[in-house]
């Protein structure tokens, strides 16, 4: 009983962050849509000061991704398992 609760609560987590994801993918695009055309009317893009934000902004993006398709290279599965184990054996 206890394992398969485990896991439902650990398919709704990855649920969660697959949603987070794409919600902040399309508002990544919108907004970014918004921006760049702002910035083509005001000066024709000759200095496009917004792919500043947009690069910032993608960094967050690409963390999200990683979180929520378990892609993250620096903490790779299980890690968290060990860790774990390895604080409760202290």
């Amino acid at each position: 009983m206890r394992n398969s609760e485990e896991k439902y609560l650990s398919a709704r987590e990855k649920m969660r962050n697959i949603k987070k994801f794409y919600a902040h993918a399309i508002s990544f695009i919108l907004f970014n849509i918004v921006f760049l055309s702002l910035n083509y009317y005001e000066n024709y893009i000759e200095f496009p000061e917004v792919l500043w934000g947009t690069f910032g902004w993608s960094i967050g993006l690409a963390f999200d991704y990683m979180q929520a398709f378990d892609k993250n290279p620096f903490l790779r599965k299980g890690w968290e398992e060990r860790k774990m184990k390895e604080i409760l054996d202290k």
